[in-house]
């Protein structure tokens, strides 16, 4: 949840000019006292976010993830096949391998223990040079000194040569030498650390994120043993306990994406393969749904922006289906003579596996390969091993390019839509909805737009809105279920033509973020079922449709209030059951105390809808983020598919946890 501030618009509504002589600003004096030298690990508890990505909820998991991450190097090496994450009850975190340990003898140039320089030193540990480990995701050795650097304290234990070897830091400085504390009948690391509350803005774990993280990695590394247990409920029976172990490995992986999915193939298709010292594995299935669900990886590490690899897969993919429904004729019905990329890949779920000894990412967080030579490699691998597999079985080639033909065409279609829309837009003067109440200010960053269930809520918000910077587009009926429907269906949606046209930036192939006219795209519904039903029906469009709106941050839930809580003159406004409970506690024994239930925003006045819903300096918006695409493609499906059966283990499952439970009267 963030709280939002009020757009910086004073450049374009216009300034007043200053036409004092400048003062000068003590400590603005910039000369070579100015520069400041950070040593050791100084820079990374000054800038945090520039080592694990936040210092909120997700760099909590990447600290773990980092720890975590030297373990799977080891386990890639073949000397790991356990991998343990404790969460404890005093908020630290503890994870334990069953690898060789780091190594504990004295380091010959800085003449401390090599498991002393590696946690103190950046740029520290054995990924630089292939004795030690062919691949490594722990590419640039800042990990474990980073984790410790932003922990209050961190005690290893590494078990080595018989003996057990202990040290203690705090804040990344060593409180303690390395001490020998017992024997050892195995090998191996523990790190046990606490988050920093001074330079950490979050320290409480999040299990499921972590969970969500530890099955991605088992699903990666088929021979490894993934353990979370979570001890902090004191209630024995709340502690959590996950075991995840996939024989079956990236085969495994997109199974589960695909639960809710109808496969049009089994088993999933299965390449392995080693060439130039980098090793690819590839797994992919059709099924029946309208979307693409591609996951790419290097080392374990997430590739989310893809890359070089991601480029060879597709091009080698839409080359093979190409290639065989031209030399079988299959192809006849398509009058512009082949399947674009985007044909092949509609309902297509894969995930591709990289482990590459040198990968060069774009940065420390390791979203986007770029390796040039990647690219003609992975092109070349997948071309032989798909053209041996679709010689195999013609069945399933041909089932597979029968719906790329049904999708060929339906692409198409949604050209001639699209082409229709801009003919509309040209003739009706502008291309603009006609319900939008649009803002006077041009600049995408300091604008804003709300998405308003129903005309009457729409009506009150754009009285209530600052016509400078907010624009409001009311929308009504309940709009289509995108999971089930193709894109040139959407398209010729009554319900989303005004949304794509509103924000100009587009749709699907064509989507475009530097297009978009609205920096923030607030959905604003009421509070009932029916609102629940638009947010997540609009959710499911942005995420499968303008994808990009969801990871770049642009999309935005209002919160409007539940209740108003009045005695006297006193008003209250509450947004959660909690909070009217503990404001009713105040009035206990007193009278003239009233509780008002809002369901609707079309309840609330404008001045009212105002203050408590969209002024920037008084409201909450919950800001959709994008930290889990596995996930989040999986649940998407499961909720909103075609398939009952998951729905309903899903709520079966997740039932228990519902607090706040809104149900019409029969």
């Amino acid at each position: 949840m963030t709280q939002d501030n009020a757009p910086d618009i004073s450049n374009v509504v216009g300034e007043v000019a200053n036409t004092e002589k400048p003062k000068v600003v003590p400590g603005s004096q910039y000369d070579a006292e100015s520069i400041q030298v950070l040593e050791g690990l100084e820079a990374v508890r000054k800038r945090p976010g520039m080592y694990i990505g936040s210092t909120g909820t997700q760099g909590l998991v990447n600290l773990i993830r980092e720890i975590v991450d030297n373990a799977i190097d080891e386990a890639l090496a073949g000397h790991c096949d356990t991998i343990d994450v404790t969460l404890n009850p005093d908020g630290s975190a503890t994870v334990v391998d069953n690898g060789r340990g780091i190594p504990v003898g004295i380091h010959q140039k800085e003449g401390i223990p090599a498991v002393t320089v590696v946690m103190t030193k950046l740029h520290a540990g054995g990924k630089f040079e292939h004795s030690a480990y062919k691949v490594s995701g722990g590419l640039h050795g800042v990990g474990a000194s980073v984790v410790n650097a932003l922990s209050e304290w961190l005690e290893i234990e590494v078990r080595q040569n018989g003996k057990v070897h202990w040290q203690r830091f705090e804040k990344g400085t060593p409180v303690s030498g390395l001490e020998v504390r017992g024997d050892a009948n195995q090998t191996g690391t523990t790190v046990t650390f606490k988050p920093d509350s001074t330079v950490m803005t979050e320290t409480v774990f999040d299990h499921d994120a972590l969970h969500h993280t530890l099955r991605e990695q088992a699903f990666l590394t088929k021979n490894v043993r993934f353990t979370l247990r979570d001890l902090r409920p004191e209630n024995p029976e709340d502690q959590r306990y996950d075991e995840f172990h996939f024989e079956g490995g990236i085969v495994e992986f997109v199974q589960f994406v695909n639960e809710g999915k109808t496969p049009q193939h089994e088993p999933p298709i299965y390449i392995e393969r080693e060439r130039d010292d980098v090793i690819i594995e590839l797994a992919l299935q059709y099924n029946a749904s309208y979307g693409e669900s591609v996951f790419t990886y290097v080392n374990n590490i997430n590739t989310v922006e893809g890359g070089t690899h991601l480029a060879g897969f597709r091009a080698a993919l839409t080359g093979s289906v190409n290639a065989y429904g031209q030399t079988y004729n299959l192809l006849k019905d398509l009058k512009d003579g082949g399947l674009s990329g985007e044909d092949v890949r509609e309902g297509l779920t894969a995930v591709l596996s990289m482990k590459i000894p040198n990968p060069q990412f774009e940065s420390q967080t390791k979203i986007r390969l770029g390796n040039p030579e990647i690219r003609g490699l992975v092109q070349s691998v997948v071309n032989e091993a798909l053209a041996e597999y679709f010689e195999e079985n013609p069945q399933v080639v041909r089932k597979v390019i029968q719906k790329c033909v049904e999708a060929a065409h339906a692409r198409i279609a949604a050209r001639k839509a699209r082409d229709l829309t801009r003919r509309k837009s040209i003739l009706d003067g502008g291309g603009l909805p006609t319900k939008l109440a649009d803002c006077s200010i041009t600049d995408p960053a300091a604008c804003e737009v709300f998405l308003v269930e129903g005309d009457s809520a729409g009506g009150s918000a754009k009285q209530a809105r600052d016509r400078r910077f907010q624009a409001v587009l009311p929308m009504w009926g309940k709009m289509m279920n995108v999971e089930k429907a193709r894109i040139d269906k959407v398209l010729g949606n009554d319900k989303f033509q005004p949304v794509i046209q509103a924000l100009g930036a587009g749709i699907g192939e064509d989507f475009g973020v530097e297009r978009l006219r609205y920096h923030k795209i607030i959905i604003m519904a009421d509070a009932d079922v029916d609102g629940s039903h638009i947010r997540t029906l609009l959710l499911t469009f942005f995420f499968r449709l303008m994808r990009p709106l969801v990871e770049h941050g642009n999309v935005y839930i209002a919160q409007p209030p539940l209740f108003l809580i009045k005695k006297g003159k006193e008003e209250h406004w509450v947004y959660t059951v909690d909070q009217r409970d503990e404001i009713l506690k105040r009035y206990e024994g007193q009278r003239g105390v009233s509780v008002q239930r809002y369901k609707g925003l079309g309840e609330m006045s404008a001045e009212q809808l105002w203050r408590t819903t969209m002024n920037p300096e008084t409201r909450t918006l919950l800001r959709v983020s994008l930290d889990d695409a596995v996930e989040a493609d999986r649940i998407v499906t499961v909720l909103l598919g075609g398939d009952v059966a998951p729905r309903r283990r899903y709520i079966e499952q997740n039932a228990r946890y519902v607090k706040d439970l809104d149900v019409h009267a029969a």
